[in-house]
């Protein structure tokens, strides 16, 4: 099975080669993979280093380009789009997640059948963070978690896996990827969490904070309680076969 490694990435241009490094080395043994780098709109050399990269050898590396920042959702959605593998692993650019995590999270992937719909989800139980900044992911997936039943306790680790089509069938919107367990559980699907390293920023900076997540956050959350009350699955059965 082929994988692709997903990362939307903003002004990450010192983070990159180290990050490419340590993805070649747990995977390049393990399974056949391809990493798709999503620039969302950089300022800085992020795209050109990405480029020189690339032809440098780590020619597993495919590199797309939003000529403006749109988001980190929609660089997720372009980068899972133009996948060609039928498993997708998704990643923090800011090498803050642990790509060594990634062969654990792909065998409990395997357990599940074929055009299952599922997702394992990286938790962040020792996070690397300001004494702020775990007080406000604590509150935010505290809430999130009992309005919308999501069975994760830490759904902003970018570090999860799950089936290319399964996120194709998702309903779209900005701010989506915060929401993924409980979307794709939405559709029948079954989330498993999974206990992840987490380690200090090196380069760069945050682009994200409580403020500026808070309002759009509520409403996205309310949406997406919408969309789980109105949503029905059904078991056809299909002629001379029973339901199972």
């Amino acid at each position: 099975m082929r994988i692709s490694v997903v990362i939307p990435a903003k002004n990450e241009e010192e983070n990159l080669k180290p990050l490419i490094e340590e993805i070649y080395r747990a995977l390049i043994d393990v399974v056949n993979f391809e990493v798709i780098y999503v620039d969302d709109g950089s300022t800085d050399k992020t795209f050109e280093n990405l480029l020189y990269l690339k032809a440098s050898g780590f020619d597993r590396v495919n590199v797309l380009r939003h000529k403006h920042s749109v988001g980190q959702s929609t660089a997720i959605w372009t980068g899972v789009s133009h996948a060609d593998g039928e498993l997708v692993v998704t990643l923090d650019a800011d090498g803050q997640n642990d790509p060594s995590d990634i062969p654990n999270l792909l065998t409990m992937a395997s357990q599940f059948p074929l055009g299952s719909h599922f997702c394992i989800a990286g938790h962040r139980k020792n996070r690397k963070d300001t004494a702020w900044k775990r007080f406000q992911s604590k509150l935010a997936n505290s809430v999130r978690s009992k309005f919308l039943n999501d069975d994760t306790p830490d759904t902003g680790c970018g570090l999860k896996v799950f089936p290319k089509q399964t996120f194709l069938d998702l309903p779209y919107f900005d701010h989506m990827h915060r929401f993924l367990p409980a979307l794709i559980r939405r559709q029948g699907g079954i989330i498993k969490v999974v206990e992840v390293n987490h380690r200090d920023r090196q380069f760069g900076k945050s682009k994200y904070n409580m403020l500026g997540r808070l309002g759009v956050g509520l409403i996205d959350m309310a949406g997406v309680y919408w969309l789980q009350k109105r949503n029905k699955l059904n078991d056809v059965i299909l002629e001379n076969e029973e339901s199972i």
